[in-house]
């Protein structure tokens, strides 16, 4: 590289603050990238670690549950999410011998199935059903994952032959070898429980949380079912604008209500070991013969300067459109569950959304990290929230179509 072209490189990154220090940069030079402050943060139930299993969905959606009950009772809950992981497998085996094998099976659902299998089966604490019986400290779930794909794909093999009707009984004793026999009853806080009573105990009501998504495809203020693999029931999500659409995150989070997530997760944007997620402008606006600078750069070296998260970077401005197309052209997947719960700001003031993860707590948020506002606008597919945290004009909206 000569000098000339150096020196372009270096007054592109000033122009991204590569090179300019904030209040809170000087007081730690040594730590470079995005630095945020909390501005809200919800309460809500701590980190869990989903470890080598693909049920993120459970996780987000035992999460959402588990700060509904702590904003209603005041007490942190700690819930099973394998007891959930359980009954979707079972009913999922069943549609998909139904279907002859024409249906996604596998450890993914999503944050409806949470509430779809609390409302019908109840809810249990960790305690009376973890979930652990492979002789593992964390869930690893890729032998169960594919004992269970085996077992209903031999099932549906012969499409000539008569199913017996003792399948799914043995499909069930699959699941209790490696998660443990569902619980009929169990002793929480010296009261004995069932599932249902359980539920009703606690006050949650599965009714009270709507599942949303934006896309252009489906008229706006009005369901319908999201082609995503993973819905494998083909339930309905509510179809709002993407305006709408953060209008209720904010609303929500501003009003104590955290927020279920289904994101892309997958996009370059997103770096866990750092914390962040940005979407950044693949042709930032520059003054003067800075512009120039850059696009004299090549590809290589802009995407670097782009993708480096070792400086703040210009955004793109998303629009509905962007966010069609990604879907359209799988830019945009049902990558992961998580819950949003709180918002912050960079040391340029820009609005991040903090997000729990469930990838345990070794990371340098402690299992946090903060998606901004584009990326958010972005990458959403889904969201999960308590209908009461809905601006009251957008709900009536949705009450009257």
């Amino acid at each position: 590289m000569n000098t000339k072209s150096f020196s372009w490189i270096l007054a592109v990154l000033f122009m991204f603050g590569q090179l300019s220090l904030s209040a809170q940069e000087k007081n730690n030079k040594t730590e470079k990238g995005y630095h945020f402050t909390d501005v809200v943060v919800v309460p809500h139930t701590s980190v869990k670690n989903q470890y080598r299993s693909g049920t993120c969905w459970s996780y987000s959606g035992i999460g959402l549950v588990e700060d509904e009950l702590l904003r209603t009772t005041g007490k942190k809950y700690d819930l099973s999410e394998m007891f959930c992981v359980n009954h979707t497998y079972a009913d999922k085996a069943v549609k998909y011998v139904r279907l002859h094998g024409k249906l996604n099976f596998g450890p993914g659902a999503e944050i409806g199935d949470v509430l779809r299998v609390i409302k019908k089966y109840g809810m249990v604490p960790q305690e009376a059903y973890t979930g652990m019986q492979y002789g593992t400290k964390l869930p690893v779930q890729n032998e169960l994952d594919a004992v269970l794909q085996s077992f209903v794909d031999a099932i549906v093999k012969d499409p000539n032959h008569k199913i017996t009707p003792v399948w799914h009984k043995a499909f069930d004793a699959v699941l209790a070898s490696y998660l443990g026999p569902l619980p009929k009853t169990f002793t929480y806080d010296g009261k004995e429980y069932t599932p249902e009573s359980f539920r009703k105990m606690t006050g949650f009501n599965p009714d009270d949380i709507i599942n949303f998504t934006s896309f252009m495809s489906h008229p706006y203020d009005k369901p319908f079912q999201l082609a995503i693999p993973d819905n494998w029931l083909w339930a309905d999500y509510m179809n709002v604008s993407m305006d709408d659409m953060m209008a209720i995150i904010d609303h929500a989070l501003k009003n104590g209500y955290t927020v279920g997530w289904g994101a892309d997760v997958s996009d370059r944007g997103f770096n866990w070991k750092k914390g962040v997620a940005i979407v950044p402008a693949q042709h930032p606006e520059l003054k003067g013969s800075d512009q120039a600078k850059w696009e004299a750069l090549s590809q290589r070296q802009q995407q670097k300067l782009l993708y480096n998260f070792d400086s703040i970077v210009q955004e793109a401005t998303i629009t509905p459109e962007m966010r069609q197309e990604h879907y359209n052209n799988y830019q945009t997947t049902d990558d992961h569950g998580m819950v949003i719960v709180g918002i912050a700001k960079d040391q340029k003031g820009d609005v991040f959304y903090k997000i729990k993860n469930s990838w345990g707590t070794d990371q340098k948020y402690h299992g946090y990290f903060y998606a901004s506002k584009a990326y958010v606008e972005l990458q959403t597919m889904s969201f999960s929230v308590n209908k009461k945290a809905v601006p009251k004009a957008i709900l009536k909206k949705l009450e009257e179509k």
